[in-house]
């Protein structure tokens, strides 16, 4: 045996080298110790359906961070992530293997058996039977408080036991002084190593399996594995795995012992593949169990040459310059004094990121913590998102996604960002239908947001940010086909069929329609029909009318022949339109405040209607001409008029109608005037009519009552004439009406109330005119505004423009 295996201690057995997942220092030492030990093969925590894999890992195109993704192939849904990092000891291991051509093989416990096992204990979760079973029975659990699993069985954080050993209260913080700083050992790489797994020894033997039932199943898995390495190989072989299992793996147990122990396990059949990973899903607050507090701080400190605090902070410098923070190379020499300092004070080998993040504060923060959210958000943590090339196994509807998105130059990103779309252009309408129809699909890559800045159908905006687990939605979206668009009709009519609700089916015919998928409207189209016929319920016709039109309008912007939606829409609103009177009588404050958000959305959804279908003939589908779609809008006011004279109906509802009628131009101020004053008399409780007022002033933004006094006035007199003792019951709706006002109508509405609403013209002066105002318009005044009018809507200097020029209109008063 040679010194160097000896020095490695292959004269014990194989090269066991305990790490720490995602530990830069931990990287750094596997590799320094497998090139002094030159291993005849590298044996990695992981499972081994993955092997196949690891040749891709020299393919220039997979860049980590990425995972390997296992899925059940009948429930793609059920899956499991391991993910790997530059700085991950067991990427380092694999690649160094790739590069001096030794084999790389995965010896944890199988996928097949992870996720079964995984899909067993939900079961027993569901079932009542308590949590999993096998788990470890040492009498020496500790009854410390520490975290339990379902079993009652204590979980211990192996690294949380050494720091507080060592008298720290932060494991990080110990880990970065035991490790990261120091670096691995340059005299003995083997050093840093042997003096982890004595460490663990003693916590195996204290603790036993530490409250992890899986362990001794998934160590006995890996030294069958080990065996027959050892084997093919001999016994120069180096396993790297978490340094909790080392002492296992070096216990000697029976081959029937750990077979046993495999034994019964239940399986289900999976498939692998790389999948992209980012920092975010690294840090634990990204839901990943193995994960670290700050990916981007640990990828700074694996690549780093040398001065990694010098580094650090000139790159966090860098950051703030670009966010226009007055940050110079001074603030950095300063900060990097400072961290040096506060390490030496706190006994620390070098700075670390407590030390670094308070002198960010300080010298660059000028002692803000607003500085350090960015810092931590970008820089800590990170935007790093992994890439897999093409030749990575994946789900045919994988292929046609990526297909798709280099064909609209859509890239995936982990950073969220806004892509504002005009659907007037073909690439555009390209991303546009993808993103609705990956939305079919439940893979939610993009939410749509409200467009800023233009109302137009032809806009569209969208928040897009992907994340790891949409691999595992396409996985599972696979089953319905092998292209997006294939896919996302097989689930709309699939979805069509299984609806029960009509809002339901409204909605999907609208995501059909956004989609491009006229293919589905068909069958979508029979079932909406199918359950408006048996729909009786007025609120949900009304919770469908509004998605049918939007589609209709929808339809004009994309193209789609919508002939069919008419029809039904029509049909929709004449049955809300026989219906809604009788809906609204009887009900109490709960329900006839929703019923009120119906007739606010059929009243959007009728004026829409009629102006979308204003001129149209009847076709061969049935659909009402013209005329008779600008009835329409007749008919709906008959139905509010009924409304607002009918005393069986809630308060909030006869004011919403008359306030709707006054807004359409269907009902004049008089008219509001008189309705108001018999709601507001006497007679009608007190509740009754604050609730009137509620429908009637709710909404609008308070600008009614700002312009018509007379109406102000009724209230005013209504209000203080309300009793002392009823005054308390009216006042929670009526500070629920006011409040929703913006500031300044709420106090030019203040303003009003105090000079009196409706007594104007008691205070005009000499011909009627209210004082501080002329008679007429002062046209000389208002000419001295036109030359900057004209710079601010880019009018043609040589252009004459008067205060008569209607675009000016009222500029004089």
């Amino acid at each position: 045996m040679t010194d160097s295996a000896r020095r490695a201690g292959y004269d014990r057995g194989p090269l066991l080298l305990g790490v720490r997942h995602h530990g830069p220092g931990s990287a750094r030492a596997v590799r320094a110790a497998l090139t002094a030990a030159r291993p005849s093969t590298v044996l990695i925590e992981g499972p081994p359906e993955a092997d196949a894999l690891i040749p891709l890992a020299a393919d220039p195109g997979l860049r980590p961070p990425v995972a390997l993704l296992a899925h059940a192939v009948d429930e793609p849904g059920r899956s499991a992530f391991w993910p790997f990092a530059e700085f991950s000891p067991e990427w380092v291991a694999i690649r160094w293997a790739l590069e001096h051509g030794v084999p790389a093989r995965f010896i944890d416990l199988p996928a097949t058996h992870t996720l079964a096992w995984e899909q067993r204990e939900e079961q027993k979760e569901q079932q009542g039977q308590g949590g999993p079973q096998g788990a470890d029975e040492s009498e020496d659990t500790p009854g410390d408080g520490r975290p339990q699993d379902g079993g009652g069985h204590v979980r211990i954080d192996p690294l949380a036991v050494l720091a507080e050993t060592a008298g720290y209260d932060d494991p990080e913080r110990w880990w970065e002084d035991a490790v990261e700083h120091r670096g691995p050992g340059r005299h003995d790489p083997f050093a840093p190593f042997a003096a982890l797994e004595d460490a663990m020894g003693a916590l195996r033997e204290r603790y036993g399996a530490g409250g992890h039932p899986r362990d001794p199943v998934r160590e006995a898995q890996m030294r069958l594995q080990l065996r027959a390495a050892r084997r093919e190989f001999g016994d120069e072989l180096a396993v790297v795995c978490g340094a909790w299992h080392v002492p296992a793996l070096r216990a000697r147990t029976t081959v029937a012992a750990d077979r046993a122990l495999l034994k019964g396990l239940p399986r289900v059949k999976v498939d692998l593949t790389w999948v992209p990973w980012t920092h975010r899903r690294l840090a634990r607050a990204g839901g990943y169990g193995a994960g670290i507090d700050s990916p981007g701080w640990y990828g700074h400190l694996f690549h780093a040459p040398d001065r990694p605090v010098e580094r650090w902070l000139t790159k966090v410098a860098g950051l703030l310059r670009e966010e226009d923070r007055m940050v110079s190379s001074a603030h950095v020499i300063e900060a990097v004094r400072l961290a040096g300092t506060l390490a030496a004070l706190r006994g620390r080998p070098l700075p670390g990121l407590s030390e670094t993040t308070d002198v960010v504060r300080a010298v660059m923060g000028d002692g803000s913590d607003v500085p350090l959210a960015l810092v931590h958000d970008r820089l800590v943590v990170g935007d790093v998102m992994g890439e897999v090339p093409q030749s990575a196994p994946a789900v045919p509807l994988q292929r046609d996604l990526a297909r798709q998105q280099r064909a609209l130059r859509l890239k995936p990103e982990a950073l969220e960002r806004e892509l504002e779309l005009d659907l007037r252009g073909d690439t555009d309408t390209g991303r546009s239908r993808l993103l609705h129809r990956l939305r079919l699909l439940g893979v939610d890559w993009g939410a749509p947001v409200r467009s800023r800045g233009s109302t137009g159908t032809f806009r569209e905006t969208w928040r897009l940010r992907w994340e790891p687990e949409l691999a595992v939605r396409i996985a599972e979206a696979g089953v319905w086909g092998t292209t997006v668009s294939g896919a996302a009709q097989a689930k709309a009519e699939a979805d069509a069929a299984a609806s029960r609700a009509l809002a339901d089916v409204t909605a999907l015919a609208e995501h059909c329609l956004l989609a491009g998928l006229p293919d589905a409207l068909p069958v979508v189209m029979r079932a909406l029909a199918d359950r408006a016929a048996l729909d009786t319920d007025v609120g949900h016709l009304a919770q469908a009318l509004p998605a049918l039109v939007r589609s209709l309008r929808y339809g004009d912007v994309r193209g789609t022949d919508t002939g069919a939606l008419a029809g039904v829409a029509a049909g929709l609103a004449e049955r809300i339109f026989v219906g809604l009177p009788p809906a609204c009588a009887a009900l109490d404050a709960d329900a006839a405040e929703e019923m009120r958000a119906h007739v606010d959305a059929v009243h959007a959804a009728v004026g829409l209607l009629a102006e979308t279908q204003a001129g149209v003939g009847t076709g061969t589908d049935g659909t009402a001409s013209g005329a008779d779609r600008g009835d329409l809008r007749h008919r709906w006011r008959a139905v509010l008029r009924t409304l607002t004279l009918r005393d069986t109906v809630a308060g909030v509802l006869r004011g919403r109608a008359v306030r709707l009628l006054l807004d359409d131009g269907a009902s004049g101020p008089q008219e509001a005037a008189r309705l108001m004053g018999f709601a507001l008399s006497p007679g009608t409780p007190p509740a009754d009519a604050a609730a009137w007022i509620e429908g009637f002033a709710g909404g609008g933004g308070g600008l009614l009552l700002v312009h018509d006094e007379r109406l102000l006035g009724l209230l005013d007199d209504w209000l203080t004439a309300v009793p002392a003792e009823a005054f308390t019951d009216v006042l929670p709706l009526l500070r629920r009406t006011f409040a929703a006002y913006d500031p300044g109508v709420r106090r030019t509405l203040g303003e009003l109330v105090r000079r009196g609403p409706g007594r104007a013209g008691e205070r005009a002066g000499a011909g009627g005119a209210t004082p501080g105002f002329a008679a007429q318009a002062d046209t000389e005044r208002a000419d001295a505004v036109l030359p900057v009018l004209r710079l601010l809507l880019g009018t043609d200097d040589a252009e004459p423009v008067t205060t008569d020029d209607n675009r000016f209109a009222g500029v004089g008063t």
